[in-house]
């Protein structure tokens, strides 16, 4: 068994190997809570959690780390557009990705750090960039000298010479070279602020990433990840950042692609979003987790209700040869080990889309067992499509997709409930009113649809037929 990754850093596809055996240290950027997500942003939360999902299954013990920037410019942006405190917008903010990752059935992180709470890490870590000649205060902000760093560009593969200004700093420009970013800003009126050595002030985006992961990972760990709309500027400035502290920071960085719209990126800023809370209204969950979760974490998903469609058609070929497999060979526990051809596609650079086609090869071997009659070949096949699924997070048989299901009955019956209630008052009220063919009439309708009613001396009851 191994595991090969493709490596953003190296641009191949790499064995991997990590830093101590049995163990995986796994870092994603989470979410910078100034809006509610969309779909693209939760891309990056299904892709990891099949990462996480595939690691564990192969055995590894995985610590995984998913941030909350809970405070930069766009959160304290859109905070003072709608006249709330900035932490009230976060708050509401990461409340929303919690349910979105939840409902996308994305298993929690080892831990959730917020920025906020790690203000001691990154004082420090400047403290350790100014001492070392990294970085230096001026105009109440800090900033990081890009050109004391050699290897700044080397992950996206570009030239400081060839590069545009940092746009991160304070229109009152007192840093001495226009590529050094901002690792602190001084405060502003009506700003949130915390007191440092170089006076009050909040943290740039780029260094609250790299004080997370080294407090949870360590100075070394094994996996960084992200969107691929991360890589500059912000990956390339937490490696520099953390490296010219003496850190070797991470050992693989994995990057997944954007769901675009029209060929373009899906963000509010272009009016193109699609809300995650929207999508699961009109979608279930799983097959919203299918759709995103089931190309590889590479490659663009071109949003389209077709292809969501498309996504629902080939779920449902799924359940529903689960649902008649369950019916002829009874309750059945996922295989204990995925298929090989199933193995090799996820060790293969995560490959899930190979991983898939494997698993709809299982599907209709299944079916054509259920249509000979062969149970104990409809059972093997039911046990490997579950053990698969298991993997991908997508069995509507096992948690919490399975409690879904139930929530979803009562709600169902509740609704039913109430709905026959209403007919019956008006059966009542028609029979009052000694109108019997109106009465009659909603009894038959009611019947149409399963429902029969029976009068009794305490009223009328009525059961599903």
């Amino acid at each position: 068994m191994s595991i090969r990754l493709y490596d953003t850093a190296t641009r191949s596809v790499r064995d991997f190997v990590p830093i101590r055996p049995g163990k995986v240290s796994l870092y994603l950027c989470g979410a910078t809570v100034q809006a509610a997500p969309h779909i693209g942003h939760i891309r990056s939360g299904v892709n990891f959690d099949i990462l996480s999902r595939w690691l564990a299954y192969r055995g590894f013990e995985v610590t995984f780390v998913r941030n909350v920037t809970d405070i930069d410019d766009k959160v304290l942006s859109k905070a003072a557009e709608q006249g709330v405190e900035f932490w009230r917008l976060a708050q509401a903010n990461e409340r929303a990705f919690t349910a979105a990752y939840d409902g996308l059935g994305c298993r929690p992180p080892t831990i959730e750090p917020r920025a906020t709470g790690h203000i001691p890490e990154m004082v420090e870590l400047m403290q350790d960039l100014i001492y070392r000649g990294h970085a230096y205060a001026a105009g109440g902000d800090v900033y990081f000298d890009v050109r004391s760093f050699p290897g700044y560009g080397a992950l996206s593969n570009q030239r400081v010479a060839d590069m545009w200004s940092a746009d991160d700093a304070d229109p009152k420009n007192a840093k001495r070279d226009p590529q050094d970013f901002t690792l602190w800003k001084g405060a502003k009126s009506g700003e949130p602020y915390w007191n440092t050595p170089w006076g009050p002030g909040r943290p740039g985006w780029h260094l609250e990433c790299s004080a997370m992961a080294r407090k949870y990972l360590g100075e070394r760990f094994d996996i960084h990840g992200g969107g691929i709309d991360l890589i500059f500027p912000h990956h390339e400035n937490e490696i520099a950042q953390s490296k010219a502290r003496g850190d070797a920071f991470a050992q693989y960085w994995m990057h997944n692609a954007w769901v675009t719209m029209a060929n373009e990126k899906m963000s509010k800023s272009l009016g193109n979003s699609v809300l995650v809370a929207d999508m699961m209204r009109r979608y279930r969950p799983i097959v919203l987790r299918y759709y995103l979760g089931t190309p590889h974490y590479r490659s663009m998903i071109e949003y389209s209700e077709a292809a969501l469609e498309e996504a629902a058609v080939a779920f449902s070929r799924i359940e529903q040869f689960l649902t008649r497999a369950f019916e002829l060979v009874g309750a059945t526990e996922p295989a204990v080990a995925v298929p090989d051809e199933f193995a090799a596609c996820l060790d293969d650079d995560l490959a899930v889309p190979g991983a898939v086609a494997v698993l709809h090869q299982s599907v209709r071997a299944g079916n054509t067992a259920l249509a000979a009659g062969d149970k104990e070949g409809a059972k093997a096949r039911l046990g490997d499509v579950r053990a698969m699924l298991g993997v991908l997070g997508m069995d509507p048989l096992a948690e919490p997709w399975s409690a879904a299901a139930d929530r979803d009955a009562a709600n169902l019956r509740e609704v039913v409930d109430n709905l026959v209630v209403v007919a019956l008052e008006q059966r009542q009220a028609a029979r009052a009113r000694k109108d019997y063919a109106a009465a009659d009439e909603i009894r038959s309708r009611l019947a149409a649809i399963g429902i029969v009613v029976e009068d009794t001396p305490g009223g009328p009851r009525w059961t599903l037929g």
